[in-house]
């Protein structure tokens, strides 16, 4: 669990970064260069409504840098649809056991999320732990020392072996588990029995439950729903990452539970 979870992070270097994640909006306008008359006339007048005809140039100047300016960030930045969840506003349901871990630049730096794009499905690697157990490692790294480099790792909910959901770190905070998508995506990891990765009976059915409670709450659709794998290529969840057609089908669960509970 610890190598496959660690992000690696510098934080004797980074950590000031961290807190920066949220790039900041440019707001600086468009510079107008001042018109000239022309000729000794003055203003030519437009005869459709009587502006002056370098008034109206500049006015189409504006529009012209206005569509630039977007469409720049359109493709620099990609476009990003407004973003209307208040996270801090979501209370868990009584099945999700909230045992927060201690703040601490190692597994919860206390960083907000703007915005949440995807929920991100993990497994532990450390066949036959326990979901308190899994916590526990989370929290204890708090106790490693912050002015060297240390393990960094955490995700925001837990699901055990007998189908037992805890809560790490709330939704409206980042987690370490999603490198380099920290910054947006909510991590849940998995506890399994065996190396393989499969999940049993219970725990396949409360990450099923809990997943398309985290879908409906944050108003994404199952298709928002990822692996590891998917953010960076590692092996993570193992069984889902070996068997996609299993992949699938959990997708479609999700699908069906979120449509009852709309």
């Amino acid at each position: 669990m610890k190598n496959g979870m660690t992000n690696d992070l510098d934080f004797e270097k980074d950590y000031d970064k961290i807190r920066q994640i949220q790039p900041q909006s440019n707001n600086n306008g468009y510079y107008l260069p001042p018109s000239r008359p022309r000729g000794r006339g003055g203003y030519r007048r437009n005869i459709l409504n009587g502006l002056p005809a370098t008034l109206l140039a500049a006015l189409l100047a504006l529009l012209l840098g206005c569509g630039a300016g977007l469409g720049g960030g359109y493709f620099l930045w990609g476009y990003e649809k407004p973003y209307d969840v208040d996270l801090k506003s979501i209370q868990a349901p009584d099945w999700v056991d909230q045992k927060f871990i201690r703040k601490n630049i190692f597994s919860r730096p206390d960083v907000s999320l703007k915005r949440i794009n995807n929920i991100v499905i993990h497994y532990v690697g450390n066949p036959g732990s326990s979901a308190e157990a899994n916590r526990q490692y989370f929290d204890s790294l708090a106790d490693q020392d912050p002015q060297k480099s240390g393990d960094s790792s955490s995700c925001h909910f837990i699901v055990g072996l007998e189908g037992e959901i805890l809560q790490c770190i709330p939704i409206s905070e980042i987690a370490y588990a999603n490198a380099p998508r920290n910054q947006d995506t909510i991590s849940v990891e998995t506890c399994h029995p065996d190396s393989t990765g499969k999940y049993n009976e219970a725990t396949y059915d409360s990450l099923v439950k809990l997943t398309a409670w985290l879908c409906k709450e944050l108003e994404l659709s199952p298709k928002e729903v990822i692996r590891h794998y998917d953010v960076n290529e590692k092996g993570c969840p193992r069984y889902f990452v070996d068997h996609e057609d299993e992949w699938k089908q959990f997708k479609k669960d999700v699908q069906t539970a979120l449509k009852e509970l709309k």
